[in-house]
């Protein structure tokens, strides 16, 4: 699962409130087991419930389970209103919009135990870029400060979402731009690739240490054990060599590995998932 933190702070959208002019709110956070940035929140005076912080997230998204907790019911593509979602630290969002979604990325976090604690949901832009956000790890804390800014809304998600106004626009434009530069349509958006195993450094290369059922990497018939050699042509021989394979493919890829297993070597396609 791809989910980032940006480095030390969020960037002051345009028209943003000086951060001197107004006063932050210390939030607690814990590193997961998978070096995630987690904190906990309130929804509609439920909870707490175990959120990952993702600057790279389009949005909020609150896995349905929750949702029903928080007695919000989505409207017909998934979108969820929350009258009072709070942050723990005393940071409160009123009226904070999120889809509505079990992602499948959490699902299988939570199903192998990846991060230590069970995942509920991601904090993303729509939220965040409220906040001016530092971090420094050598604390137990964030600190949010609130920005004069009140971010667009939510890019359009999942099946029958409208286009986005200025994807319509860039649209428009490439139909008198586009062939002079030979050009057809607008680029395709892709989201990014999904494998679905948890890998871990072995003497001799990189293992799979677990494949999350159903995942791409199962249905590829990747199994715990496997020990991944190359990549076409390109040898394997760091856990951050794969990560980086996949990190520049969109779903829909395929991969094509090397395994050894059991001393035999065999060829395996994978055609990436959807990721974050």
């Amino acid at each position: 699962m791809r989910l980032w933190i940006c480095g030390l702070a969020v960037l002051l959208p345009a028209g943003a409130l000086r951060a001197e002019e107004a006063k932050p709110v210390a939030v607690p956070y814990k590193l997961t087991a998978t070096n995630h940035v987690m904190v906990r929140v309130k929804i509609n005076n439920k909870g707490p419930f175990n959120f990952i912080v993702d600057t790279g997230a389009p949005a909020l998204f609150v896995s349905k389970e929750i949702a029903k907790k928080a007695g919000v019911t989505p409207d017909g593509e998934g979108w969820g209103k929350f009258d009072r979602f709070e942050l723990e630290g005393g940071l409160v969002v009123d009226k904070a919009t999120g889809k509505v979604d079990d992602l499948f990325q959490l699902k299988g976090m939570n199903g192998m135990g990846l991060a230590g604690v069970e995942l509920h949901g991601v904090l993303g832009y729509n939220i965040l870029a409220r906040y001016r956000i530092q971090y420094d790890f050598t604390t137990d804390k964030l600190q949010l400060t609130k920005l004069d800014f009140d971010p667009p809304p939510p890019p359009a998600l999942g099946r029958g979402a409208k286009q986005d106004p200025m994807m319509e626009m860039l649209g428009e434009a490439m139909k008198f731009v586009g062939p002079l530069l030979g050009l057809k349509g607008v680029p395709e958006r892709k989201p990014r690739g999904f494998l679905g195993i948890e890998l871990a450094a072995a003497d001799d290369g990189v293992e799979v240490k677990s494949v999350l059922a159903g995942s791409p990497a199962d249905k590829a018939g990747l199994k715990p054990g496997d020990k991944i050699l190359k990549f076409k042509s390109e040898k394997i021989d760091l856990v951050t060599d794969l990560v980086r394979v996949v990190g520049k493919r969109a779903a829909g890829d395929e991969l094509t590995l090397t395994v050894s297993r059991g001393g035999d070597e065999k060829k395996i396609t994978v055609a990436l998932g959807k990721g974050l």
